[in-house]
């Protein structure tokens, strides 16, 4: 792990010196990279000829909320209220937010799905702390939640002030049955989660993604899906008619290695996995390693791809460590087995250009979660600018700058 940046520098001018410095002409190139139609003050409507590209965010970090202290990599951005934490940034910091909009503009995608997806029982539970909703049931763990959920909500004003083209699609969840217990109020975490992101598109729909007819969201349900928990929240979101008002499309972690939700459960892979239309799943992230039989998986609505999910880097099926700190051989690496650059997110791509999804989701731009995604670069699927020699420099969003620019020029 990369030791504390010594220099501790001002958010503003670190910004002012990346922004002069990053990726040959940031701004210049940003307002060539082709996108799908999106402009500043207008939702983004998704048409049957249109090709989105969503990028996965996390908005998790402040000193009442997530720290860097395990990442993989220290960000290049810093703010002065982490450097006491051991460095980092804070997502409230409005020199950090513009910062990550100019880089996103430049990757050319069209929209940020903002995650909110853990500990949801508890983030909207009332009155004291219970086991009923958190684990661990204490305040703290409660207020740090509501301090992500604080941040990600922040974003609604701030990108309105910054005028830019981007959207936000916000990417709730429900994982555990404590997301789906009935507080005192008579309602579900889930149920007032949607709610409460419903009320941010009603206030800035100009933010929104328009799918279907309504704004869209997408809803978490884990990795692997539990049927029983997935079922409930559907239940939920019908009952109270959450899903007439919101195009929800539902999304789960790993589909390639889940052949129940298979289009055909007792096929031998041998490309991308199409997954049954009864689940109308959209992927948060699959596994890409063809010399193992691994594949991503789409979905076909109205005769269509509607979603593929690429990603900078994938676990094998056992996780990373064969042990640690030994790759496992089905893992695909940031820089490939030989060391070609963003082997795997090329890999992707190419399956993106032949099956032209509706929606194409790139993982991601800041988890910065070591104990999931590995313990270096090699492991990590973040793209946003790191310090060298332990991160990956720029590298990330100029390779999926690229790689974007290529995808949109296919069609």
């Amino acid at each position: 792990m990369l030791a504390r940046h010594t220099a501790v520098v001002s958010a503003l001018g670190l910004v002012a010196a990346i922004a002069a410095t990053c990726c040959g002409g940031l701004a210049a190139e940003a307002a060539n990279t082709p996108s799908a139609g999106g402009v500043p003050g207008s939702p983004l409507t998704v048409t049957d000829r249109s090709r989105v590209v969503l990028l996965e965010y996390e908005a998790w970090f402040g000193p009442n909320a997530v720290t860097f202290q395990l990442a993989e990599a220290m960000p290049l951005l810093q703010s002065a209220d982490m450097q006491s934490l051991g460095g980092g940034y804070d997502s409230a910091d409005p020199h950090v937010i513009k910062q990550h909009v100019k880089w996103m503009e430049y990757m050319g995608i069209d929209a940020a799905t903002i995650d909110v997806t853990n500990n949801v029982g508890c983030i909207f539970s009332t009155g004291p702390v219970s086991s009923k909703f958190c684990n661990p049931d204490n305040e703290l763990f409660r207020q740090q939640n509501r301090n992500i959920l604080k941040n990600t909500g922040n974003l609604y004003p701030s990108w309105t002030a910054l005028h830019t083209p981007l959207k936000l699609v916000p990417l709730l969840g429900c994982q555990t049955y404590k997301d789906l217990a009935v507080g005192s109020d008579g309602k579900t975490g889930i149920e007032k989660e949607v709610e409460y992101f419903g009320r941010l598109m009603d206030e800035y729909p100009q933010l929104s993604v328009l799918y279907l007819g309504h704004p869209l969201m997408m809803l978490y349900t884990g990795t692997p899906v539990n049927l029983n928990i997935l079922n409930r929240a559907r239940a939920v979101l019908r009952e109270t008619g959450l899903d007439a008002k919101y195009t929800i499309r539902i999304t789960g972690g790993y589909l390639d290695s889940q052949p129940t939700f298979w289009a055909n459960p007792n096929q031998r892979p041998n490309g991308p996995l199409e997954l049954a239309q009864r689940y109308d799943f959209w992927s948060v992230v699959d596994r890409y390693k063809p010399s193992f039989a691994l594949y991503p998986t789409f979905n076909i609505v109205n005769g269509r791809v509607e979603n593929l999910t690429a990603s900078i880097a994938t676990a094998g099926q056992s996780g990373w460590g064969c042990p640690q700190p030994t790759y496992c051989g089905d893992d695909a690496l940031r820089y490939g087995d030989v060391g070609t650059n963003y082997a795997t997110l090329a890999g992707f791509m190419t399956l993106a250009r032949q099956l032209r999804p509706t929606f194409l989701i790139v993982d991601q731009f800041n988890e910065f979660t070591m104990s999931d995604e590995g313990w270096d670069a090699e492991a990590s699927d973040d793209t946003e600018p790191t310090f060298l020699p332990n991160g990956w420099g720029y590298t990330g969003i100029q390779a999926v700058h690229d790689d974007i620019s290529l995808y949109r020029r296919g069609f």
